[in-house]
């Protein structure tokens, strides 16, 4: 269990259904069936106030009534339900995904309770089934901030947002993750989460790697910010160029989960109010068209199987507000054709199906 201040991140539950009620073997009576254990989607919730609740962190079906004379079919048990945040996914122990909660409302059976006692059964009932689940928060936004720590990821939020980045309920220390909302003249709005620095590394889990590169994931498009003069993390670690930084944070991501790699992606380079800042973008440009011909500078290791297209590269200087409405163009560009597609998607699998339909009507 992490926590971070008194930020709850993933909790880890017990789970039973209820056992089932006994069946009436003089008159082949029934008895209930356990009531069952569900997950729901619901508004404003969120894992610490679960805990807060409920410390034992246990959850159990009501079990099945008994088959008496008066009632031969005993009464089913209540189901039991734990109100959950929206945005969680439900895993075995074993990291296995039950499911996720994506809207509200949404529901995921996790345990059966046990049948009643019937004829077939010897009159005997059943118990529950039992085990721990955990319920794991991941950020939703519609794009997520990677870089390094000094790539200025922040203040280029707080550029974007024309706004200090709201800092939705995580009350973290220097860590949180930050969502900004970017508005548009048409108001539409944007979500943009600034996930901590990562740090070379971080797919071994050093420093809060994998925490944050797990909130990644649930991010439509990716966002890459790297300082044009490149950075150097402490003294002992080695100078990075942009270029470098690209390639390092390309290979966290395909190290951590490769379909991360392929998501849509922008690259933003910042700083631009840096003396030679200019040559050092041309520079990063060719680089990046040929990254082949430049990747030896890395150990092999370090170097990701596959590089990342990006869809703009936009310069911009977060301090001085330079590019930053060509940014906000370019993401919103980049959402919107990736909406286009996946409601052109929709469609087609429609008619598919009203194709496949008819002609079975035929």
């Amino acid at each position: 269990m992490f926590r971070y201040g008194n930020f709850v991140d993933n909790l880890r539950l017990y789970v039973r259904g209820g056992s089932g009620g006994m069946g009436l073997p003089r008159l082949g009576g029934q008895g209930g069936k356990g009531g069952d254990v569900w997950v729901v989607a619901t508004k404003n919730m969120t894992l610490k106030r679960i805990k807060d609740k409920y410390p034992q962190k246990r959850f159990i079906g009501e079990a099945g009534a008994n088959s008496s004379v008066r009632a031969l079919k005993g009464e089913k048990g209540k189901d039991m339900e734990i109100l959950a945040p929206i945005g969680i996914t439900v895993t075995t122990d074993d990291g296995k995904i039950v499911g996720d909660m994506n809207t509200e409302g949404d529901r995921l059976m996790v345990v059966k309770g046990g049948p009643g006692g019937t004829f077939h059964s010897a009159f005997e009932p059943s118990k529950g089934q039992t085990k721990h689940i955990r319920l794991d928060l991941k950020l939703i936004a519609d794009l997520g901030l990677v870089g390094f720590p000094n790539a200025g990821k922040s203040s280029l939020l707080t550029a974007m947002s024309n706004a200090t980045p709201q800092i939705a309920n995580y009350s973290f220390t220097t860590l949180k993750p930050e969502i900004g909302k970017v508005m548009y003249e048409d108001y539409k709005q944007i979500s943009v989460a600034d996930l901590p620095g990562l740090i070379e590394g971080a797919h071994i889990n050093k420093g809060m790697g994998h925490k944050f590169l797990k909130h990644v994931e649930r991010t439509k498009q990716l966002l890459f910010v790297v300082d044009v003069c490149g950075f150097q993390l402490a003294s002992k670690t080695p100078f990075r160029s942009p270029f470098e930084a690209v390639l390092l944070l390309t290979k966290e991501l395909e190290l951590y989960k490769e379909e991360l790699v392929s998501k849509p992606a922008l690259l933003v380079v910042n700083k631009m109010d840096l003396p030679d800042a200019e040559d050092k973008l041309a520079e990063l440009k060719e680089q990046l068209q040929n990254p082949d011909e430049f990747s030896h500078l890395l150990p092999d290791d370090m170097i990701p199987k596959s590089c990342i297209t990006f869809r703009h590269i936009v310069p911009v200087s977060a301090s001085t507000g330079f590019g930053v409405d060509r940014l906000k163009r370019c993401i919103r560009e980049s959402l919107d054709e990736d909406s286009t597609m996946a409601t052109k998607a929709i469609h087609q699998d429609r008619l598919q199906a009203l194709r496949c339909h008819s002609h079975q009507h035929l």
